[in-house]
């Protein structure tokens, strides 16, 4: 929750003065809390502190944010941001990204509306030691699809634990069959076994991907579904899968970016789209988190705001952030290594 913002005293002006921005970093983006959706207000620097300010009447209302142990600002409809707002965020490390109503969909200035594009801080004092191994095999095409495998791989290990844990949760009705789930994984790892190209790997993962579908239909009982494309959905769980598949774009594109490592080096997405490598990596959490969380939630009613809150405390419960950097750090360990 945000504090309730005001002046600083002479003391935490001096604690802020003496602040630099490695101070500010210190926390670990994969420990930290927040993640702000904002709309109809302003960011701005007030008093030596980043705050937001809404309007009540003829009351200005401001409130704290508290950078250092933030991860990504969303700015939705109705929102400004200032000069001075955009480089304390960016000292701090935080991600700044513009979205449309309800956080989706994410954009930026970009003449392709459909692209993903986060405004990432412009220092490059950031590991170099990830995209050095990442180079090293990246432009070797049998590597690329090793590690696209690799990938795919420790999706199958998220997906098995996290619907296990949902199934387990006495609070949610996720009856899951776990015998015919681990049946569904067990034909995909044999399929990557075999798959001889990032065509083969992506045509295995759809097929997968429908088998999902049915399961988690039958877990929550939640009917006939069938998937629309982006932002044709007309009922509530397409919408909430649209909707969760941009939050884990956002955490994938920060666990990119902590380990410096530039989207556009994709090994299964994205070959003529610069963003690919976003995709690639949240593909880790979104069978396994995003999708019961969509059905879950469609099942219990929740509105938009209650899905977005129920989604992010998954994420954070599950250690969704630290997955992804984890299984980026491994696959680029295990492959460029072997290069």
């Amino acid at each position: 929750m945000a504090a309730r913002g005001g002046e600083l005293t002479n003391n935490e002006r001096t604690v802020m003065d003496d602040l630099s921005p490695s101070d500010l970093k210190t926390i670990l983006h994969s420990k930290r809390a927040n993640l702000y959706y904002l709309q109809y207000c302003r960011v701005l620097v007030k008093g030596g502190r980043v705050e937001y300010v809404t309007e009540e009447g003829k009351e200005s209302l401001y409130w704290n944010i508290p950078i250092a142990n933030t991860t990504v600002i969303l700015l939705g409809t109705g929102t400004s941001v200032t000069q001075a707002a955009v480089r304390e965020l960016s000292k701090a490390g935080v991600l700044i990204g513009f979205c449309g109503g309800g956080g989706t969909p994410l954009f930026a200035t970009n003449e392709v509306s459909a692209d993903v594009e986060w405004l990432t801080s412009q220092s490059e004092y950031r590991p170099t030691e990830y995209l050095q191994l990442w180079c090293s095999f990246w432009f070797d095409e049998q590597k690329r699809l090793e590690a696209a495998i690799r990938f795919q791989e420790q999706r199958l290990l998220y997906l098995q634990s996290s619907w296990s844990r949902f199934s387990k949760q006495r609070d949610l009705d996720f009856a899951v069959n776990e015998e015919e789930l681990i049946q569904i994984i067990q034909q995909f790892n044999l399929k990557l076994c075999d798959a001889g190209s990032v065509k083969n790997v992506l045509a295995t993962e759809a097929t997968m991907t429908k088998l999902l579908y049915k399961l988690v239909t039958r877990a929550t009982g939640y009917g006939e579904f069938v998937r629309a494309k982006q932002g044709g959905g007309t009922d509530v769980a397409n919408r909430y899968l649209d909707h969760g598949n941009y939050l884990a774009y956002g955490l994938a594109a920060t666990a990119c970016w902590v380990l410096g490592l530039p989207h556009g080096l994709a090994v299964l997405h994205g070959k003529t789209r610069r963003g690919g490598l976003v995709f690639d990596v949240a593909d880790l959490i979104k069978d396994a988190m995003v999708m019961p969380t969509a059905f879950i939630a469609a099942m219990a009613g929740d509105s938009e705001q209650e899905f977005r809150q129920r989604l992010i405390s998954v994420f954070q419960t599950q250690g969704a952030l630290d997955l992804m950097i984890d299984a980026i750090k491994d696959v680029a360990s295990a492959v460029g290594e072997s290069s």
